[in-house]
């Protein structure tokens, strides 16, 4: 069994930053790939980055976050961290981090996936 705890979600302005954590525990005896996905109101929850389990390779949705955000892992095993900055209104939402403890590489970014997810926190960023 893996236990993910996000923390970092908050209340920001349009433009500000935050930066979310996602700890890892119960299993450590192996590394695994991690992500973090969002659901907003009325919405699918999408996939927004992932990460290997040693940072050598990360990867991103599309327009929507590039350049803005990034996926990076922690110097504690099974941690990640994703870095938001230039926050829109329409990045609100409940994100989510994931763990595949399948596999150390990034095998999709689909929910599917994942077989470990966090409880959630939200990120609501107001215009």
């Amino acid at each position: 069994q893996v236990q993910l705890v996000e923390s970092g979600g908050g209340l920001v302005q349009a433009g500000g930053s935050l930066r979310l954590s996602c700890a890892g525990s119960g299993r450590t005896d192996s590394n695994y790939a991690m992500g973090w996905f969002r659901q907003a109101p009325g919405k699918e929850r999408e996939f927004v980055a992932a990460i290997s389990w040693d940072g050598g390779n990360a990867y991103y949705t599309a327009d929507s976050v590039k350049g803005r955000f990034t996926i990076s892992r922690g110097n504690a095993k099974n941690t990640v961290y994703l870095q938001m900055n230039s926050l829109k209104p329409e990045d609100t939402a409940v994100y989510y981090c994931a763990a595949d403890s399948r596999s150390a590489l990034v095998r999709g970014i689909v929910v599917g996936a994942y077989d470990y997810w966090g409880q959630g926190t939200q990120v609501t960023v107001s215009s």
